[in-house]
This record gives structure tokens, sequence and C-alpha cells, in this order.
């Protein structure tokens, strides 16, 4: 076994760290980084002040197909995709800076937090092993969160053409939780109009945040 260096032990404490104030779960430390799960488990209490969360991760591919998740993750990943390809940030970079970006965008707006930091961090590796994708919606031309197996012709995301229902079970202003995030499918967006910012806030770049194809408008 290779002995580690102080100075790595130490970045990965750091990365740790980081990723527990952002809402990580002790599974996703066990992926990002080189830590022990005891030494894992103990940061996380000195953080957080309370023990971590127990249970599986959210795992549902569904999840971000519905309206309001599909926005988020949408916006997310078109934010996580520009610090990788534009920015030259790394994956570590990029989920971290990406989701605080995401974070701050939704409080600037008034919106509440759908997206959870597990959820984030599922969302790409999902990307990575090929079940979705970005697809460009056509009346927009932002991308969208899509299956890869979707056709990507005449798809128009959930901001363009939202269901009928949408508004009707959100509430503002509130941050989702760990514990909240498993049932967080049955959730809707009460402000359309922070849908339409979502969309235009890097409406210079090619990897712009986008929204869902009607196909999806129906919430679980």
């Amino acid at each position: 076994m290779t002995k580690r260096s102080i100075a790595e032990d130490a970045q990965d404490v750091m990365r740790a760290a980081a990723l527990i104030e952002l809402g990580a779960r002790i599974q996703v430390l066990e992926s990002e980084v080189n830590l022990s799960r005891d030494r894992m488990i103990r940061l996380y209490q000195e953080v957080k002040g309370v023990s971590p969360p127990k249970g599986m991760l959210p795992f549902s591919v569904d999840w971000f197909l519905t309206w309001a998740p599909n926005i988020h993750a949408s916006l997310f990943y078109n934010i996580y995709r520009f610090l990788t390809d534009l920015a030259g940030c790394s994956h570590f970079d990029a989920l971290t800076k990406g989701y605080t970006l995401y974070l701050e965008h939704c409080e600037r707006h008034d919106s509440y937090v759908l997206l959870s930091f597990t959820r984030a961090w599922t969302l790409v590796r999902f990307f990575n092993a090929g079940i979705l994708q970005l697809t460009r919606c056509c009346s927009c031309t932002g991308k969208f969160v899509t299956r890869r197996q979707d056709a990507a012709h005449s798809a128009i995301c959930g901001s363009c053409q939202p269901p009928s229902r949408a508004g009707k079970s959100a509430k503002a202003g509130s941050r989702i939780t760990e514990d909240e995030d498993e049932g967080a499918g049955e959730c809707t967006t009460d402000q359309p109009e922070v849908m339409d910012e979502m969309n235009s806030t890097l409406s210079g770049a090619d990897v712009k945040p986008e929204r869902q194809e009607a196909s999806y408008g129906q919430a679980a």
C-alpha cells in the first residue's frame, strides 16, 4: 500500500468538508475522496453537528424528467458542462462550483432549491453512464435533460410548454433537504417567470440552462 503524503490527506479532508457543507451523503464522499469511512463519518459529525443520514441514495432517472426537477437539473448540468468544457475545471471543481452557482441563482431569483447536491451528483453519473443527454429545444434553442434514446427532433422543453398543473403544488422560498429528497418528484414550481430567468442565464453560451419537453410534463 502506497503511503500518502500529509498534503494529499489534508486535501482530501478539505474536499470532503466542502462536499459535506453542500449536502453530500457519505456514499458521495466515498466516491469522490480517498478517506476511510470512519474518518468521513467523524468529519460529517464535526461539520454538520449530527450523524450522517442512512439509507439508499436517490436512483430514479424518471425524477429528472418530470417538469420542475427537469428544469432545475438542466440548469445545473448546463453550468457543470460550461465549467468543464469551457472553463477547464476538473470534475470536482465543476461539481462543487456548479452547484454553488445553482444555489446562488435560486436565491437571487427567489426560487426554491429543488435539486439537492446528492441529486446533482447522481445526475452527472447518469450522464457519464450514457443514460441521459442534453437535447436542444426547437422553440428556445436551449438544451435540456432527456433520455438518451429519446428522439431529438421537434423536442420542446417544459419551460416553453409547461404542463397544465404547473404552479399548483410548490412552496416557494424553501430548500430541499436530504430527508425530503426521496419524495421530491411531487414538486412543481409556482414561479414560471423564474424558469424563464433560468433559461436565459447563460444565453450567450452554447451550454445554456434549458427546460423540459412537454412529453415529460406530468410530475410523478
